[in-house]
């Protein structure tokens, strides 16, 4: 269901403020430049620091603009069910054609309670959902076996997987079956992760470089992880200069060289240091983007 290259949108801000005018000039770009699908309002599009009300505008905004050309995966996730429920709800309203919820952060629930969230989530609206794995943020990992009793409910349809570990694309072929998409979160393994067989990546340099990153999905969609493997060494310096610092601020930076949007984060993130400007600088040289 879904493939390729999904752009997790930063969400642009003008003084302080969620910039509409520019957030539908940038879901129009990444369709122009080949994206196959939007995921706005995830961890990228700072979805911590907006009130709900921005977060339920932000989506409403992208999946208007979108206009069906591209799915749009509503950011959906809360480490608070009832906060999942009202925005999985609010995402199957405005006509989301998915929503993408992490797994509760901080909380530490144990694997039952992994599965009583996503299945509370479920329930509540008619939406496909793609469960989102990153231990390294939210302290818990849901485990294959634990996916893959998830996966047995209609509308969980999917992972995006940011545990950076290869195998477990192999895992959930076995627990979730070969129809269950499986999507990376990680940009530097995303190439690996497509050849063990996932479907493609929720990515964060998208919002640089759109058109390489859906060209090299593309090709490994096709089977050609050759070409695949040439883009991905065109853009690895990029992936590794835009986390350098947290990986929002540098895309950011770089798409304020390319004049797309602002650099403004809001705190307690920053803009990032000079060190890691001219790193960017450089990557996106080496890429061709500058």
């Amino acid at each position: 269901m879904f493939k390729g290259s999904m752009p997790a949108l930063v969400t642009p801000f003008k003084d302080g403020a969620v910039d509409f005018t520019t957030l539908k000039h940038l879901v129009d770009w990444q369709v122009d430049q080949g994206s196959h699908g939007l995921v706005p309002v995830g961890t990228t599009g700072e979805s911590p620091t907006l009130t709900h009300e921005e977060h339920e505008a932000v989506i409403e905004t992208v999946v208007a603009q979108a206009a069906g050309r591209v799915p749009v995966i509503a950011g959906a996730g809360s480490n608070n069910t009832a906060e999942t429920i009202r925005f999985v709800q609010h995402a199957a309203k405005v006509g989301a054609q998915g929503a993408l919820i992490v797994t509760p952060y901080y909380n530490k629930p144990t694997q039952a309670g992994l599965i009583a969230h996503f299945k509370a989530a479920h329930d509540s609206a008619d939406l496909p959902i793609v469960i989102y794995n990153i231990p390294g943020r939210s302290v818990v990992d849901m485990l294959p076996d634990t996916m893959g009793e998830l996966a047995k409910l209609k509308n969980i349809v999917g992972v995006k997987d940011a545990t950076g570990d290869l195998a477990r694309v192999c895992q959930q072929r076995i627990t979730c079956g070969t129809g269950f998409a499986q999507i990376s979160g990680e940009d530097a393994t995303a190439h690996g992760f497509n050849a063990q067989g996932g479907t493609g990546c929720i990515s964060v340099t998208a919002n640089v470089a759109p058109a390489l990153l859906a060209q090299m999905q593309t090709a490994c969609l096709a089977g050609d992880y050759a070409k695949a493997l040439e883009i991905q060494d065109k853009l690895m310096p990029l992936h590794q200069a835009i986390f350098a610092e947290p990986g929002v601020c540098g895309a950011k930076y770089g798409m304020a060289k390319l004049g797309l949007c602002s650099e403004e984060v809001r705190l307690p993130l920053l803009p990032i240091s000079d060190a890691t400007r001219a790193k960017i600088d450089a990557a996106l040289a080496y890429a061709g983007l500058l």
